[in-house]
C-alpha cells in the first residue's frame, strides 16, 4: 500500500494539531487539504461558503483531493510512492470520489471527540465555521446534529482514535499505532 497516512473526522478533533507532528515524528511531508483550497483561491473557507455556497467548496475540496491522490512523485530513498501525512476538512469523506480517492492512497484515520468537547475546542470560533453557523441551535445541539448526519462517512475511516481525552502526543502515538496497525509500509525518514 502508498505509505499516505490519511486524517479526517469533525471539526475540531485535532487534525491540524496532530498532522504535522504525526509527519514529523515519521519524517514525512505534511499536506493540509484545507489550506491547499485557501492557497489555490486566496480566500478564507469561510469566505469561500459565504461567497460560493457550500457546493462551490465541496468541488474545490473534491479537485485538491483528486490532486494529492494522482501525486505520483517518488520517495528518493526507497523509490515508492512518496510518503505523506494528509488531512482533510470535516466534511471530505461525505464525497465518494473523495473517500475512494483517498481510500486507494493510503490509510484513513478518522479522529472523534465527544460533542461537548468539540463546543468546547471550537468555543468562540463557532462563528467563524459555516456548518455550525448556519444554524441558530445551540452548538452543542448543532455539533451533535452534524456528527449523526456524518456518522456513516466516518465510519468508512480504516481506524478511529477519539482525541476526547488524550494529549495531542497521546493522539500522536494512537493514530501512528493504528496506522502500523493497518499493515501499512513505513519509509525510513532520511537521515
Amino acid at each position: 500500500m502508498t505509505p499516505k497516512l490519511i486524517l479526517t473526522g469533525f471539526m475540531a478533533t485535532g487534525k491540524s494539531a496532530v498532522g504535522p507532528l504525526v509527519a514529523k515524528r515519521l519524517g514525512w511531508q505534511f499536506v493540509d487539504s484545507d489550506a491547499k483550497i485557501v492557497a489555490r483561491t486566496g480566500k478564507p473557507i469561510a469566505v469561500i461558503f459565504a461567497e460560493r455556497g457550500e457546493a462551490a467548496f465541496r468541488g474545490l475540496e473534491r479537485g485538491v483531493i483528486a490532486a494529492i491522490a494522482a501525486d505520483r512523485r517518488r520517495c528518493a530513498q526507497c523509490g515508492g510512492p512518496r510518503p505523506a501525512v494528509i488531512s482533510t476538512g470535516g466534511g471530505a469523506l461525505l464525497d465518494e470520489s473523495n473517500c475512494a480517492a483517498l481510500g486507494r492512497i493510503g490509510v484513513i484515520i478518522c479522529l472523534s471527540a465527544r460533542a461537548d468537547v468539540i463546543a468546547a475546542r471550537v468555543g468562540a470560533s463557532a462563528a467563524q465555521r459555516p456548518k455550525l453557523a448556519e444554524s441558530a441551535e445551540p452548538l452543542q445541539e448543532r455539533i451533535h446534529e452534524l456528527m449523526t448526519e456524518r456518522a456513516a462517512a466516518y465510519a468508512r475511516a480504516d481506524a478511529l482514535v477519539d482525541t476526547s481525552d488524550l494529549t495531542i502526543e497521546q493522539v500522536v502515538e494512537r493514530v501512528i499505532e493504528s496506522f502500523a496497525a493497518k499493515g501499512a509500509s513505513r519509509c525510513k525518514p532520511s537521515a
